[in-house]
């Protein structure tokens, strides 16, 4: 078994539904006591989140090349960022160590191809929703990517920060998802990704009549996979 290398805390609400997810599904393919074999490296993520804010994309780079040099130090096989929109700076720190990275995006866009999925609406942080890093790796498979007006991303980055970064959960935000995916379908979305780490807090396919695809528990499980492959 491979040992992998979570870079997590963006946030921690999410890294433990990673946590849990990997040993979950790697226990359900080799029994008896099997777990993951990882290694956890979890940044403070108010520095990650001030860096996003003044758009300070190459600092908060350097924060997570220390963090996976410090993993690939410690004998990790590959790297798992623990969240979507700090993929922006994956090939600055892919280019910086000798580990390959599992991407989030790649793992997301080869689902939905599985799927039939040619047109796709995505929620997320409004950074992965307004530049390319994201939606480019899904355009180069031939998948349509629409998102939320301006005023309905405000909406949804805002719920991410504010309440599931912090592991509240409310009804009435859960709502306001829903309404914003309906805003989706009816532009003939086949599917929608959740494509920030914590809105699978939220928002479950239990709540949606379209097909969700969370990219947290795709890209755990693609860990897992690669992991025991």
């Amino acid at each position: 078994m491979q040992t992998i290398g979570l870079i997590g805390g963006m946030s921690y609400e999410s890294t433990i539904t990673y946590y849990q997810q990997i040993n979950k599904f790697i226990n359900s393919k080799l029994g008896k006591m099997h777990s993951a074999k990882c290694i956890i490296y979890s940044v403070d993520f108010e520095q990650i989140a001030q860096c996003q804010r003044e758009d300070n994309w190459e600092q908060a780079s350097k924060i997570l090349t220390e963090a996976a040099l410090s993993l690939q130090k410690a004998g990790a096989d590959f790297i798992v960022i623990c969240t979507n929109t700090m993929h922006k700076v994956v090939p600055t720190i892919q280019a910086n160590i000798n580990l390959p990275i599992l991407h989030i995006a790649k793992v997301t866009a080869n689902t939905l191809i599985e799927h039939n999925i040619t047109k796709v609406g995505l929620l997320g942080t409004k950074y992965t929703m307004q530049l390319d890093f994201y939606k480019d790796i899904l355009k180069q498979k031939g998948i349509e990517v629409i998102c939320p007006e301006i005023k309905d991303m405000d909406i949804v980055n805002k719920i991410i920060f504010d309440e599931l970064c912090q592991g509240i959960i409310k009804d009435d935000s859960r709502q306001q998802y829903l309404h914003i995916i309906e805003k989706l379908q009816k532009q003939n979305a086949q599917a929608i990704i959740l494509g920030c780490t914590e809105i699978g807090l939220l928002i479950q396919q239990k709540h949606c009549s379209c097909k969700i695809f969370d990219t947290t528990l795709l890209h755990a499980q693609a860990a897992a996979i690669k992991a025991i492959a």
